[in-house]
């Protein structure tokens, strides 16, 4: 019983009957062995079961084993299988591994040469079903119409996989074009609501009078223009997934309607008094810090709490390494189709000041500059001269500062420092830590601002903060 849980489970198929019996032997130790004499028998059992590795002789009473490969693959490509065959040919080994077969070896053979083909075969088989794994998981470059391989995106994608299962709450943040839209679209087909409508509402791009409609319908004469009953996004995305993009831009009016929306599942149509209930996954996003919005008191913070269950930042595109190019290849292809063109490649030159431009406006803004050196030339490679006036002109011009951080330290003048004074000579560690901590405190403790601004990584200064608590914890006497 012990036996057959530990161990990996192994068909072998072999006609003779004492042969298949010192086959098994050898293989006791190693493996859970179920053994059938004939071809038929191999389907059956192939059905009927599970197993991790298979082992059979070509030569059967029945039907080959050979056939007997070939309609396993027609269902199971995944299956490791070791061919025997009493004749070492070309001709046999190269139908073998042509169906599908993994390794094959040739009688006569010993104990030793078959446990350790069939060990290193699924071994094989068990690491490349790990890479996948592990390739599907941290090292993806696509996820589903988001594009980008670096640290910062595969971050997204963990939260987007972890989240898309629950009916929570999802806030995304991040600056204008860095693709928020896609992320909240990824999280609903990711979602079992995937066959539901997905209705994404910018509310930047509505009138304010308008907006409580939008969102909620209006019944017909509710207000002057409302000839008929009209259906709203709330409703629209029944059983599915409503994005609210911009929601900074909402009234504070309507964000109370929307929590109690949130809250109960229920609302009702503009001039209706009629609950009308339904079954939405909510998610939200903004460009603006929303801790901030709700210190100014035009985002209300109960709102912002129900809201933000699952918090997603989507870093700018300034951030993501090499993903800058790998975004722009894939726009090279889709204007390529688009406008018919024959671009191939682009330059290392053309590279090279993609990546060293800053990215304002993101991934919106690198569209942009693809599509227009797509739009206004021929060629086979984007080249430098390719490159739009506006981009090289921003691209010369001083990257302009976020913000001043006024300095802790008050400035020394001749009138206060009649001697000069040689400031310490500190760790360099403790100089980081002292701008870190003042880019921090400027923006009221929020780190991606902060990381922004001094142009690092949010990540970087969560790893210095955990060195400088270490630091600290070994200087508190024991």
């Amino acid at each position: 019983m012990t036996k057959s849980i530990s161990l990996p489970r192994l068909l072998l198929v072999e006609d003779s009957q004492s042969t298949a019996m010192v086959y098994a032997t050898y293989l006791e130790h190693l493996f859970d062995v179920t053994v059938v004499y004939t071809g038929t028998d191999a389907i059956d059992a192939l059905h009927r079961h599970r197993f991790q590795l298979a082992v059979m002789d070509v030569q059967l009473p029945d039907i080959s084993g050979l056939e007997v490969l070939k309609t396993l693959r027609e269902r199971d490509q995944q299956l490791p299988v070791v061919i025997i065959t009493a004749h070492s040919t070309v001709e046999v080994a190269v139908d073998a591994m042509r169906l599908g077969a993994n390794d094959f070896l040739t009688k006569p053979f010993d104990k030793t040469r078959l446990q350790h083909t069939l060990q290193q075969v699924l071994k094989t088989v068990q690491l490349s079903s790990l890479v996948e794994t592990y390739e599907k998981t941290f090292d993806r470059s696509h996820f589903y119409n988001m594009v980008g391989a670096s640290l910062p995106m595969q971050a997204v994608y963990r939260i987007i996989e972890s989240a898309a299962s629950s009916k929570a709450t999802v806030f995304i943040t991040g600056e204008s074009g860095t693709g928020k839209e896609l992320c909240a679209e990824a999280l609903h087909r990711e979602s079992p609501r995937s066959k539901k409508p997905f209705i994404a509402l910018n509310c930047a791009a509505i009138p304010l009078e308008l907006m409580e409609s939008e969102i909620f319908g209006h019944i017909k004469g509710a207000f002057s223009g409302a000839s008929q009953n009209r259906e709203g996004a709330a409703q629209r995305a029944h059983g599915g997934t409503l994005f609210l993009d911009e929601i900074g831009e909402m009234p504070l009016s309507l964000q109370s309607k929307l929590l109690r929306f949130i809250q109960l599942g229920t609302f009702q149509a503009v001039g209706s008094n009629q609950e009308v209930t339904v079954d939405v996954r909510f998610v939200c996003a903004t460009n603006r810090d929303p801790l901030t919005e709700v210190r100014a008191g035009r985002f209300r913070e109960d709102l912002f709490y129900r809201l933000n269950v699952i918090p997603v930042h989507m870093p700018p595109l300034r951030e993501r390494g090499q993903d800058i190019l790998r975004i722009a290849n894939a726009f090279l292809r889709l204007f390529n189709e688009d406008e018919g063109k024959s671009f191939q490649s682009i330059s290392r030159g053309v590279e090279e000041r993609l990546m060293s431009y800053r990215w304002p406006g993101n991934v919106r803004e690198l569209a942009n500059v693809l599509r227009n050196m797509v739009v206004l030339n021929q060629g086979r490679q984007i080249e430098t001269g390719h490159l739009p006036d506006f981009f090289q002109q921003q691209e010369k011009a001083p990257a302009p500062r976020a913000a001043t951080i006024p300095e802790v330290v008050p400035a020394i003048t001749a009138a206060t420092a009649p001697v000069a004074v040689e400031a310490p000579v500190l760790p360099l560690w403790l100089e980081e830590k002292r701008i870190i901590e003042r880019a921090i405190n400027h923006y009221h403790g929020n780190i991606p601002k902060a990381a922004a601004m001094l142009d690092i990584s949010a990540s970087t200064i969560y790893r210095k903060k955990q060195f400088w608590a270490a630091q600290d914890a070994e200087q508190v006497p024991g």
